[in-house]
């Protein structure tokens, strides 16, 4: 047990100061972000106070874009699938614009032992202009990919703090930082105060930087593009299978 305790935090130090120390910009690899990923240090459920995954529950998002609204449906569904050995919650993620879809992303998320939601890969797929991609797709343990982490279990201990969400040079490259503890977000969806918000950005368009904010019992209610875009994404409902 002590063992692997001690493999398991410093997985979590690489984590959170791996991707300090170094970036990349999709031709250099940053060799100091290696996570230590062991089965036994995560649990079946996602209920981290900021980022909950419940089985059966619709997240339903609008988004000004240049090019119209854009609505997101954020589905946890009951599936489930293995990722170095760790069994994560399956949640689809569907974009539309007038009817037609956009993105369609299959997401796979694990909650550790300590309380921290960690992001191990999607299978996307986008549509544009007759064209189909799945650029923007891995999985952790598969060519060089390594999960990271998408919400801590005490944010308010990092503030500042910057942490690889993802990684795979030149393909998922997403950080974060925890910018506010306490702040609050006005959505059609309700008011929420005692949010958490992040400063997300990444290294592929580092010209681009959101901000997002999770509130307590929820998750994401809110995300706003603060450089390099004006987009701004809103919760308006929450429905159940």
């Amino acid at each position: 047990m002590k063992t692997r305790q001690v493999t398991f935090f410093l997985g979590l130090f690489l984590a959170i100061f791996g991707g300090c120390s170094s970036s990349s910009d999709g031709n250099n690899v940053d060799t100091s972000y290696n996570p230590v990923i062991e089965q036994a240090d995560f649990v079946t459920v996602v209920d981290n106070r900021y980022f909950p995954l419940v089985p059966g529950q619709t997240l339903h998002y609008e988004a000004e874009t240049e090019d119209g609204i854009e609505e997101i449906a954020v589905t946890t569904t009951y599936d489930t699938r293995v990722v170095m050995g760790v069994t994560c919650t399956v949640v689809h993620d569907v974009a539309t614009l007038e009817g037609e879809v956009l993105e369609d992303t299959w997401d796979w998320y694990a909650q550790d032992v300590e309380g921290n939601v960690w992001y191990f890969g999607e299978d996307t797929t986008s549509y544009e202009d007759g064209e189909v991609s799945k650029e923007g797709s891995w999985e952790a343990g598969v060519d060089g990919a390594k999960p990271g982490i998408v919400m801590y279990a005490g944010p308010g201990d990092h503030l500042g703090e910057p942490y690889r969400q993802e990684y795979l040079p030149g393909v998922a490259e997403d950080k974060a930082e925890v910018l506010g503890i306490d702040e609050a977000a006005d959505v059609p969806y309700g008011y929420y105060t005692g949010c958490i918000m992040t400063k997300d950005y990444s290294d592929l368009e580092p010209e681009i930087i959101e901000h997002k904010y999770f509130a307590p019992g929820i998750g994401q209610v809110l995300a706003e593009t603060v450089e390099g875009g004006t987009d701004r994404e809103e919760l308006v409902d929450i429905t159940y299978e």
